[in-house]
């Protein structure tokens, strides 16, 4: 067989080729080489072991007997414990194992009676099984054990000391129970004085309580007679005061209904009002709102139509600016080759050339002459009886005026007309001609 198994309470340990150290398994299986390996068993189970001490003497030299129960087993979870537990009981039956176990846990105990007393033992035997157990358990756990639970079960002796201990605690508690009853009795008795005496102080205070209350009774009861006689006297007072306050409270409460009434009617009146004043909105405010709103449209649109006339207009006399100003450019070309033509005759003609400018003013001269006589309204002529009279009086003064300009313009100029004989022969009709048409333009403004 090769392949091997054990239950939980069982560990197996193999050994052999290739198996150093040897492989311990608590509760599973394992593969073993036939001839080369070998395969062996140890029990985990609980072992419950009945530590009986005989005759042990105490710390004062009194000899008991104490019975333990123990439960310990191998511990296969703790592989170090485990491999001390199959150092040294490999190959040893349970019963073995439970005596070795056994032997080591009476000797500690045994250990522990020597150095407690019998009452330490007796009345504390939590404490006794503490020390056994802390005690045993650190020198099973070197053999691989470990100590589950110690209980101590029975603590007897054979010089009846135990008994003694009880008779002498016996005896205590008699004593005491005799001494507790007769205390008892006392106080009993002390109390029935005591309960006798407040009896009777109760009753002669309750006697006393009862004539002060009875005085009490007659002073409350004059006191509220004349309280009640006060009341009725006060009430029938009262009455007549409540009726008349009633009557008034009456009155206040009509009035008071009245003027609920003209709130509300003024309440009435303003939500009419209210009513009134949203309807006056609604027919009259909201159109004019909407009217202002269009017209100011209208204007906005209208002002609008305006600007970009006046853009238009802007650029229209910009462009006609510029044509002027062209023109005038054109014009004073045009003046200014006249001019200079001008120039170029007067340095050819001399004194005639200017002498013919003279004369092309003339006529200039004889408008600006009889231009005041223009604008009079009415001319009114008187005759001395003498000399010309009417428009050929007019017209020579006006040529007497003309006569005198040569002396003028020979002051101005230092050019004598008169004298001057170099302007050619066709120029003599164009003076007569301009003094003409001068004199007929002064009785044409004459009228």
């Amino acid at each position: 067989k090769m392949f091997h198994t054990c239950g939980p309470n069982e560990a197996m340990v193999v050994s052999g080729f290739g198996r150093s150290p040897p492989l311990m398994i608590a509760g599973g299986r394992v593969f073993v080489l036939p001839c080369i390996q070998q395969i062996q068993r140890i029990t985990l189970n609980t072992l419950t072991l009945n530590v009986k001490s005989d005759k042990v003497y105490t710390r004062h030299g009194v000899p008991i007997s104490v019975t333990g129960i123990a439960q310990v087993k191998i511990q296969g979870q703790n592989k170090e414990m485990l491999a001390t537990a199959c150092q040294m009981f490999m190959g040893k039956s349970e019963a073995e194992v439970s005596n070795i176990a056994l032997e080591t846990l009476e000797g500690h105990q045994r250990a522990i009676i020597a150095h407690l007393t019998v009452e330490e033992i007796y009345q504390d035997r939590k404490k006794f099984s503490e020390q056994v157990f802390k005690v045993a358990s650190s020198d099973l756990v070197n053999m691989g054990i470990g100590v589950v639970s110690y209980t101590l079960k029975d603590v007897h002796d054979d010089q009846d000391y135990l008994n003694s201990l009880g008779k002498a605690r016996t005896a205590q508690v008699q004593k005491d129970a005799r001494i507790g009853e007769a205390q008892y009795k006392r106080d009993a008795v002390i109390r029935e004085a005591q309960a006798m005496q407040e009896k009777v102080s109760a009753q002669y205070l309750n006697e006393i309580e009862m004539a002060k209350a009875q005085r009490d009774y007659e002073l409350k009861k004059a006191s509220y007679d004349y309280e009640v006689n006060t009341k009725k006297a006060e009430s029938e007072m009262a009455y007549q005061l409540q009726v008349a306050k009633t009557k008034q409270r009456i009155e206040e409460e009509t009035m008071q209904v009245k003027v609920v009434e003209r709130s509300q009617q003024i309440m009435l009146q303003e939500q009419e009002i209210t009513r009134k004043e949203m309807e006056l909105e609604a027919t009259v405010k909201k159109p004019a709102e909407a009217e202002r709103y269009r017209l100011e449209r209208l204007a906005e649109a209208e002002r609008a139509q305006l600007i970009m006339e006046a853009e238009a207009e802007a650029e229209s006399i910009r462009m006609r600016g510029d044509a002027e100003a062209f023109a005038l450019e054109a014009k004073g070309r045009a003046e200014a080759e006249q001019m200079a033509k001008k120039a170029e005759a007067f340095k050819q003609y001399g004194e005639g050339a200017m002498v013919d400018m003279l004369l092309e003013k003339l006529p200039l001269i004889a408008e600006e002459i009889s231009r005041p006589l223009s604008k009079a309204q009415k001319v009114t002529m008187v005759s001395s009886g003498g000399g010309e009279v009417g428009a050929a009086k007019l017209t020579g003064e006006v040529l007497d005026i003309m006569t005198r300009l040569p002396a003028a313009v020979e002051k101005l100029t230092g050019i004598n007309i008169s004298q001057v004989c170099v302007m050619p022969v066709c120029c003599w009709p164009t003076v007569g001609v301009c003094v003409s048409w001068s004199f007929i333009s002064l009785l044409d403004q004459l009228g």
